[in-house]
């Protein structure tokens, strides 16, 4: 049976001489496995279609073991993100991470959407890396079953004013007051739970729209980073590597 989608490749591994396999975010199949013979010759019509992190449609036919690629053509390549290493490595950190969710349905489609956006911001030096990074993950993890509740301090219900405490293990918030009766420091300040509750509760076309200092960024990526440990509960081959790059 022949099938027609768009994807954007994950990963794409040589195989033979001359193939790779691929792992691809669809919007209507999640995450795919196919084989793409012939791809790494140069006159291989599927040769710029299937390189990594291209955005592309593709026509499959199913196989035994994995899809097929019979034709493929390029709606982006974002170049702009691998023309760094941090964007490289940025890239391979989202594409291990969008993996590990492995999306289905419409959180497949809503996921894939983010991937581009945040592809692009990156690509475009459009928002600072450690921004983008801290949008996919919390984005992310909201899209797929793993929502904070932020919405007001869990023990008091206290909304704004000060710093906050965002417990990980949780995911709830605790105000300056609350969180030091439990003998813990807030490590959220104004402007990063503003952040965070735009990021996890915003419509999808407002997602990029605010921008942060570096402090507030850096409380805000810590967060972020520690909750993803809590909720996956593994660790990333990328993760190391991208932690040399963005320090």
């Amino acid at each position: 049976m022949q099938i027609t989608t768009t994807g954007l490749v994950l990963r794409a591994t040589k195989t033979g001489e001359a193939d790779r396999v691929l792992s691809i975010l669809t919007p209507d199949l999640g995450v795919i496995s196919a084989i793409a013979k012939g791809s790494l010759r140069l006159k291989s019509k599927l040769f710029s279609a299937t390189g990594l992190f291209c955005y592309s449609e593709f026509t499959l036919f199913e196989g035994k073991t994995m899809y097929v690629v019979d034709a493929a053509g390029v709606k982006e390549v974002f170049w702009g993100v691998h023309q760094s290493v941090e964007g490289m490595a940025l890239g391979m950190y989202f594409a291990e991470f969008a993996s590990t969710l492995s999306p289905a349905g419409e959180e497949a489609r809503q996921v894939l959407r983010l991937l581009l956006n945040c592809f692009y911001y990156l690509g475009e030096k459009k928002r600072p890396p450690r921004l983008v990074k801290a949008i996919f993950e919390l984005r992310a993890l909201s899209l797929t079953g793993f929502m904070p509740s932020i919405v007001a301090c869990a023990d008091c219900v206290k909304y704004e004013g000060g710093p906050f405490y965002f417990d990980v293990d949780t995911g709830r918030l605790l105000c300056a007051e609350c969180a030091a009766r439990r003998g813990l420091q807030p490590n959220l300040d104004e402007a990063a739970l503003k952040a965070l509750r735009h990021i996890v509760l915003c419509e999808g076309r407002d997602l990029f729209r605010f921008s942060l200092s570096d402090e507030s960024c850096r409380r805000l990526g810590g967060v972020a980073q520690a909750y993803v440990m809590q909720c996956l509960d593994k660790p990333f081959k990328t993760q190391e590597f991208l932690d040399t790059i963005l320090s």
